[in-house]
């Protein structure tokens, strides 16, 4: 029979769109159950979240002053003590889920199956390789618990409207002292997040300097998108580098997004082949950006973006 567990991302007291995601790729299996948990100090207001996500059977809710913070040394035997019984155990793969789900899979003496994009059966996926250049098709064991990371990218959010019910879970662990909390850095913003957001403008080299960059947050403010950058962007200095989108930085799903002096190097075009409608604009018309482009500009930024805003 399967079972999937899901490990709830969430920050600040807010679920993120990950989770729904998971329970997308989740429900592909046909299982018999899908549980989420909600490891928190205080879980009440990410485990009412998650109970409305429809497909969800059960809410279950580690309270633990211990996981105030996301810290997988902490938060993994918890996870691997409640996965007692499931057929499957599923994370984002997020810098989150990233971090957390090899130290699942270590404890339950398994092998992570990374980035998830599609299910051809209970024990079967699909996941890219090579910069998301090949897709491979993996097999795990089938008498043995799957572990695995979903790609969020690959995966709609699953619908709200559910009712879920709500159990508080007894996880019984000596939890590790050997890796603690410091802080946390990073950077604030009243734009969208740029891994959940429906649309991003990204700049690129071409937009010359940090200060040319305004262009670039101005266009993203007229259409309420998150701003993201190409790695020569941020190895430029113009924007931090939780901005960077690609192969070393976020792999985003848009359902638009705009590509404002970024030429297209194959990297950068790993972390947006799976947007809805890419929009590029650059004064190269050899670009390799317009290759995979769904609507082309050729002409100055400068003059083009301007245009733009003004226009919309």
């Amino acid at each position: 029979m399967t079972t999937v567990l899901i490990v709830a991302e969430h920050h600040d007291g807010k679920l993120n769109a990950s989770t729904a995601k998971c329970v997308t790729a989740a429900k592909a299996l046909n299982p018999a159950s899908i549980d989420v948990l909600v490891l928190a100090a205080d879980p009440a207001g990410v485990a009412a979240e998650a109970a409305q996500i429809a497909g969800v059977t059960r809410v279950l809710v580690v309270a633990n002053a211990a996981n105030a913070n996301a810290i997988a040394q902490v938060q993994a035997p918890q996870v691997a003590k409640a996965a007692a019984g499931y057929s499957h155990v599923f994370g984002p793969s997020t810098t989150f889920g990233k971090d957390l789900m090899p130290c699942v899979a270590a404890l339950l003496g398994v092998s992570q199956v990374s980035d998830i994009m599609a299910v051809e059966g209970s024990h079967t996926f699909k996941r890219p390789i090579y910069a998301g250049n090949a897709i491979i098709t993996v097999e795990a064991a089938a008498d043995r618990v799957v572990v695995a990371t979903v790609r969020t990218a690959s995966w709609a959010e699953a619908a709200r409207g559910g009712s879920a019910a709500v159990e508080a879970l007894g996880v019984d662990v000596a939890l590790p002292t050997h890796t603690r909390y410091v802080g946390l850095a990073a950077g604030k913003s009243d734009r969208p997040d740029l891994q959940s957001a429906g649309r991003v403008v990204s700049g690129g080299r071409g937009v010359g300097s940090a200060e040319n960059f305004k262009i670039v947050y101005d266009l993203a403010d007229k259409l309420g998108a998150a701003v993201g950058a190409s790695r020569a962007a941020v190895d430029a200095g113009y924007v931090p580098n939780e901005l960077q989108v690609g192969q070393t930085g976020k792999i985003i799903a848009p359902e638009l997004y705009v590509a404002v002096g970024i030429s297209g190097a194959i990297q950068h075009l790993t972390g947006i082949k799976d947007a809805g409608t890419i929009v590029a604009i650059n004064k190269d018309a050899d670009a390799p950006i317009f290759e995979i482009a769904d609507i082309g500009l050729v002409g100055d930024l400068f003059k083009v973006l301007p245009e733009l805003q003004a226009a919309l």
